[in-house]
């Protein structure tokens, strides 16, 4: 198992030494192995966002520190190697609304551009993130904003993917979008994985939707990392994650109010297919307790 980035005691605290201080992050351990899908799950202020932002330098911790395949990704000097950046791609939330260039194929460059390459390889690079994503190569002249809003936002996630990164950050790459959206979107982040071998960390309010492609699961609660592991173990904590103010899939719930009344049921599970599995077992062990 190769850890390709890892977090030690990482601290960040908004406005030191002022009365609005708050500690958005609180001496979190995370190791981050090369070529998972790491589900990052959390409410409003959990310190999920804040997290991510630490990955690529976008913000310096308070205290502790961030490696990159073992090395810190700051110096002595305060300064975050340039390469970071490039090697740890994030995607904000609502990233269509970052686009900027008259065309599709300028806007993806524009990253590529920014790293030196030679113009032959950036338009190799373009296209390649344009199939990523599901975008025709016709398209690549047609101006960003006569577009849809799921369009938009696979150019926006094609621009960093043209950086071919070794780490791919996502945060809330589904919000807003319907539930045919949120499919697709998640689809194409999946094939991209599998095709890449990147390294993904999928930012996000929905298990339920994250449990389905994500390898493991971290769930942030008040500045911590309150579970790092599978999804099925993560969910065999239902009832602290919802005592948490969290939520978890609905079929889990379902399985946590059948133990509540006596089934010995295995509460786990996260999809349909291993609920049907888990009842089957309980019935054959007799059911109730």
């Amino acid at each position: 198992m190769s850890i390709i980035l890892e977090t030690r005691g990482l601290t960040h605290v908004y406005g030191a030494g002022t009365p609005f201080e708050r500690t958005a992050l609180d001496h979190v351990d995370l190791k981050i192995v090369k070529g998972e899908i790491l589900g990052v799950i959390g409410h409003t202020g959990s310190g999920k966002s804040t997290l991510i932002q630490h990955l690529n330098g976008l913000l310096k911790p308070t205290e502790g520190e961030v490696l990159l395949d073992g090395q810190p990704i700051w110096n002595e000097k305060g300064k975050c190697a340039r390469e970071t950046r490039f090697r740890v791609g994030l995607v904000f939330q609502y990233p269509e609304y970052q686009l900027f260039e008259e065309t599709i194929a300028k806007d993806i460059a524009f990253g590529p551009s920014n790293m030196g390459l030679a113009q032959a390889e950036i338009d190799q690079r373009v296209l390649e993130s344009m199939r990523a994503v599901g975008l025709e190569e016709h398209m690549a002249n047609h101006s960003p904003f006569a577009l849809s809003g799921g369009q938009k936002r696979r150019v926006a996630i094609a621009g960093v993917i043209a950086m071919q990164p070794d780490v791919l950050v996502l945060d809330e790459p589904t919000a807003g979008l319907d539930p045919a959206g949120r499919d697709e979107i998640l689809g194409l982040i999946k094939r991209y994985h599998d095709q890449s071998g990147a390294t993904v960390l999928i930012v996000s309010h929905s298990m339920e939707d994250i449990a389905q492609v994500a390898d493991r699961l971290l769930v942030m609660n008040h500045a911590k990392a309150l579970f790092c592991d599978t999804p099925r173990e993560v969910f065999s904590h239902g009832e602290e994650i919802i005592a948490a103010g969290l939520d978890v899939p609905t079929i889990t719930k379902v399985m946590l109010e059948l133990k509540k009344r006596g089934h010995n049921v295995d509460t786990s599970v996260y999809t349909v297919a291993q609920a049907i599995d888990a009842l089957r077992a309980c019935k054959r062990k007799g059911g109730a307790r």
